[in-house]
C-alpha cells in the first residue's frame, strides 16, 4: 500500500517483536538418507550381508626358478663328472693351392699402348693448388697514372702557375673601424608612445548571479485534484488488507 493511499483500521506495519519461525527456512522431509546398497556409506541402522571377494593377483615374478625339467649328461654324479680320459685328433689342414700360370689368350697385347708402340710427347695443364686463392693481387685496373694537367705533375713538365688571393677584411674599403649598427639593428617604436592614442575598450567577463542550486519541483509536479483537506471528499472504500507472508495458505484438496 502506498503512502498517498488513506489507512482502513487501526492497523499499521510494524516489526515483529521477536523472531518469527516463518522467517527461517528448512529443508523438510527431504533428508540426504544413507543407502542400502553396497559397501561404500551404508546405513549402520539398517542389517547389510556378508560379501567375499576374490584373492588380488599375484604379481608375477621374472626370477622364478625352472620347473624340474634339467638336461644333465649321464656322466656327471654329485661328486663331479666320472669316466677316463679322452683325447681328440687334431684338425685337417687345409691342402696348399697349386700356382695356376695364366695362358696365352689371357693377355691383351692390343692395350700395351705406349709400352711398346712408339708416340708423340703429350702434355697436360696441371690442377690449380689452393694455396692460390689467398693472394689478391690488384689487377691492372688497380693502378692510376700521374696527372699531366696543373701544377702537381710528376713525368712532365708544368708551366708556372698563379691565384689571386682572398680579400682582407683588414685596411679594406669595407672594414668598420668604429664597428656601429647599422639602419636594420633598430627595433620599430610604437607610434603610441610618441604621438595620440585612440582609446580602447575590452569586453569584461561574464558574471552569474548568485542563486539557489537546488532542484525545485515545478508546477507540473503537483496533483491539486488529490487534496482533501480545503474540501470534502467521497467515502471510499477498499477489499481489506493484504495477509502476512508468514501465514501459512489454506489446503482443502489434499491428494492421497
Amino acid at each position: 500500500m502506498s503512502k498517498d493511499d488513506a489507512w482502513v483500521g487501526t492497523w499499521r506495519p510494524h516489526k515483529p517483536r521477536r523472531p518469527i519461525a516463518a522467517q527461517y527456512g528448512s529443508p523438510g522431509p527431504k533428508y540426504a538418507l544413507p543407502g542400502l546398497t553396497g559397501n561404500t556409506n551404508h546405513d549402520p541402522t539398517k542389517y547389510k550381508a556378508p560379501m567375499f571377494s576374490f584373492g588380488a593377483r599375484h604379481t608375477h615374478n621374472s626370477e622364478s626358478p625352472p620347473g624340474p625339467s634339467y638336461l644333465i649328461p649321464s656322466n656327471i654324479t654329485r661328486v663331479g663328472q666320472v669316466g677316463g680320459p679322452a683325447f681328440s685328433f687334431g684338425s685337417r689342414p687345409r691342402e696348399p693351392q697349386l700356382f695356376q700360370t695364366p695362358g696365352p689368350g689371357f693377355y691383351s697385347p692390343e692395350h700395351s699402348g705406349k709400352s711398346v708402340f712408339r708416340s708423340a710427347p703429350a702434355y697436360s695443364l696441371s690442377g690449380r693448388p689452393k694455396d692460390l686463392r689467398i693472394i689478391n693481387t690488384p689487377g691492372p685496373a688497380s693502378y692510376s697514372l700521374p696527372p699531366v694537367l696543373g701544377h702537381k705533375t710528376v713525368t712532365t713538365s708544368a708551366a708556372p702557375a698563379f691565384s689571386i688571393c682572398g680579400r682582407s677584411k683588414t685596411g679594406s674599403f669595407h672594414e668598420d673601424l668604429k664597428t656601429t649598427p647599422g639602419p636594420a639593428a633598430y627595433k620599430v617604436v610604437d607610434p603610441c608612445i610618441y604621438s595620440q592614442r585612440s582609446p580602447q575598450f575590452s569586453m569584461t567577463g561574464r558574471n552569474f548571479p548568485p542563486g539557489d542550486t537546488t532542484k525545485t519541483p515545478g508546477p507540473g509536479a503537483y496533483y491539486p485534484e488529490r487534496v482533501t483537506l480545503t474540501r470534502p471528499k467521497a467515502p471510499s472504500f477498499s477489499f481489506g488488507l493484504r495477509h502476512s507472508e508468514y501465514i501459512s495458505p489454506l489446503i482443502i484438496d489434499v491428494p492421497e
